[in-house]
């Protein structure tokens, strides 16, 4: 028994470091394979840690939730005529029930395009169970004529017009073809957040999903924001 207690220190000592041994290898492949497909796409590649973001990119709530906030893998350059800046990003948030503490950690893949004009803050993301709570107590988001893309996504905007300028016909059945999409404006850049760490498809289904939409602005919502 005088044995046991030490050798059970031990063994969680041996699962820590063969865990941390593993993350780290891991994050060095992922790293590595980041900086291939970026050098692939013309994309610089910087694997330096930031915690500046929501400085970067003011009116992106994302960057100013949480705790301990950094982003790292940076990929950036031009793709399709507009600056583009992709790297991961995290947050955690510490919870307390009883005497237990937990901690989340939440990552994301960022893709953020820069439109050489100027845009109006800007919110698409699909609707879910608590917006149509909330709806039933008038907090609802902007509705479209297309019924079916107003049940879909939860839109809000300072300026409707400038929703309904974004949100052509052709912009929302774009949209509409891609059910997890999420989309966010501020006075200068369009944000995409996805989930996870994102493959090297996901991120360029996010680039193609960008750019038509920025392209599908109409020239007079580009002149006069």
């Amino acid at each position: 028994m005088e044995l046991f207690f030490p050798l059970i220190i031990i063994a969680f000592i041996f699962v820590f470091i063969a865990v941390a041994v593993m993350g780290h290898r891991q994050a060095k492949a992922r790293r590595a394979m980041l900086a291939a497909w970026a050098a692939e796409k013309g994309l610089h590649f910087d694997e330096s840690r930031r915690r500046d973001m929501d400085d970067q990119y003011p009116g992106f709530d994302l960057f100013r939730l949480g705790s301990n906030r950094y982003a790292e893998n940076f990929m950036t350059g031009t793709w399709a005529t507009f600056p583009v800046n992709i790297f991961e990003y995290h947050y955690q948030v510490t919870t307390s029930s009883g005497k237990q503490t937990h901690t989340h950690h939440h990552h994301f893949t960022v893709v953020i395009l820069q439109p050489p004009f100027p845009l109006k803050p800007l919110s698409i993301r699909a609707e879910g169970f608590w917006d149509k709570i909330t709806s039933a107590f008038g907090w609802d988001d902007i509705d479209f004529e297309s019924a079916e893309f107003s049940r879909r996504f939860h839109v809000s905007a300072p300026d409707r017009r400038w929703a309904f300028d974004v949100l052509t016909p052709r912009n929302m059945e774009f949209i509409m073809e891609r059910e997890k999409t999420a989309l966010h404006m501020n006075e200068r850049q369009l944000m995409m957040p996805l989930r996870g760490r994102a493959e090297p498809a996901a991120i360029l289904e996010a680039i193609a999903t960008g750019t038509t939409i920025l392209e599908g602005i109409p020239a007079f919502a580009r002149e006069n924001p």
